[in-house]
């Protein structure tokens, strides 16, 4: 296994931090493809990384720095297009300066970032950056289909670009692939346009249109602050009275929420979003857009008729578009095979490590979805690799 070097390069735009994870800083063509290949043509690797977003890029990061060589053993598997995670995807609107909290991936700095470019650029370009200079190989696009149990007590990574065999596994598919659709009565017959957050096109394309967006959290509010100038009249509904928090959220109430979040993985139930028990940060665009009026909250509607929605007290509002920002589930369908989930719906993680199978890490999920979590998920799950495979004592 190769060893990492702890002289930093300057990048334009970029700051180096900690160690390299790459002697010289060179980028390597692609090496062996696994340790070895059987006669079923699977190929054997110590560690598979699903997913190339911040945590799966911390995880790999980490198993590079710690002496794992790309390729030989370990591999990252990516469905997305190009790098970026779920950044890539998101709305133009959404510019660099709108983020909430992009925290640096381990050992590269983000820095002299435009707060005037869509995020997606700025976020695709520095993952890319990053995935080159720690020459991690990232495979893609592969569509992982899913993991079984294998021989040997090693697990079968299934994928549209053939089969790994590997000791431990990384899991870091997010949640921007599985979007969440409530279900209301009548949904089916109106005539005008739905869509989620994941296929929201910008502002512009709401212009002289009636709109109703449902959702509390974050997206909800930028969605609404930014089609309120050009829509013919906004409306907000939510299922319970927003939160809006006042003065700095900081360390303290950031490592309260978090417990919080990480209470429920631990009981084996499905993780709620940091974002749910934060609060959301009463700056000055909300304080106007409260002012303004496009922040005035009614409660859930009850059903949605072909014009519109209407509630069991007589209220109705006409709409030509229905903007569900709903929020994400956790996309593990692939890991269906292993009946990881427990009776809550959730599966049962104590830090990173699934509590049913100590050989597949969970990064990315619960109290680790938030970018800082993701990146100290990365750090913890490999340490605990690293002793599994080493047949060492795993960390209570």
């Amino acid at each position: 296994m190769t060893g990492l070097g702890d002289r930093p390069r300057s990048l334009p735009g970029l700051r180096r931090s900690g160690r390299l994870g790459v002697a010289s800083g060179k980028i390597h063509g692609p090496g062996a493809v696994g340790r070895s290949v059987n006669n079923t043509g699977v190929r054997d690797v110590d560690a598979v990384v699903i997913g190339a977003g911040q945590a799966g890029l911390a995880g790999a990061y980490h198993l590079r720095r710690t002496g794992f060589e790309p390729e030989r053993d370990f591999v990252v598997l990516d469905h997305a297009p190009r790098p970026g995670g779920a950044w890539q995807f998101r709305w133009p609107s959404l510019t660099y300066g709108k983020v909430h909290g992009m925290h640096a991936l381990p050992g590269m700095e983000l820095t002299g970032a435009d707060p005037a470019r869509p995020s997606s650029e700025v976020v695709s370009e520095y993952f890319d950056t990053y995935e080159r200079t720690f020459d991690l190989r990232v495979r893609r696009p592969v569509d992982v289909r899913a993991v079984r149990e294998g021989e040997g007590g090693r697990l079968l990574v299934e994928t549209s670009a053939g089969t790994w065999s590997t000791r431990a596994l990384i899991n870091a598919t997010g949640t921007w692939d599985r979007p969440f659709w409530p279900r209301y009565p009548g949904q089916e017959t109106f005539r005008g346009r739905q869509l989620h957050t994941a296929q929201y096109p910008g502002p512009e394309e709401f212009a002289g249109q009636r709109v109703v967006v449902v959702g509390g959290g974050a997206s909800g509010t930028q969605h609404l602050l930014e089609i309120a100038p050009y829509a013919a009249a906004t409306t907000w509904v939510t299922r319970r009275p927003p939160v809006f928090r006042e003065g700095l959220f900081d360390q303290e109430a950031g490592r309260a929420a978090v417990a919080l979040v990480d209470e429920r993985v631990r009981q084996g139930l499905p993780p709620r979003s940091v974002v749910s028990v934060t609060g959301l940060p009463l700056n000055d665009a909300i304080r106007q857009g409260i002012a303004d009026g496009a922040l005035d909250r009614l409660p859930m509607f009850d059903r949605i008729t072909p014009d519109g929605v209407e509630w069991d007290d007589g209220r109705r509002v006409d709409a030509d578009v229905i903007l569900w920002a709903t929020g994400f589930r956790a996309a593990l369908d692939h890991l269906a095979p292993l009946r990881l989930r427990e009776p809550g719906g959730g599966i049962r993680v104590e830090g990173t490590r699934v509590v049913a199978d100590p050989r597949i890490h969970l990064v990315g999920y619960g109290p680790s979805a938030s970018t800082i979590g993701a990146n100290r998920a990365g750090r913890a799950a490999v340490r605990d690799i690293r002793r599994l495979l080493a047949k060492e004592p795993l960390a209570a």
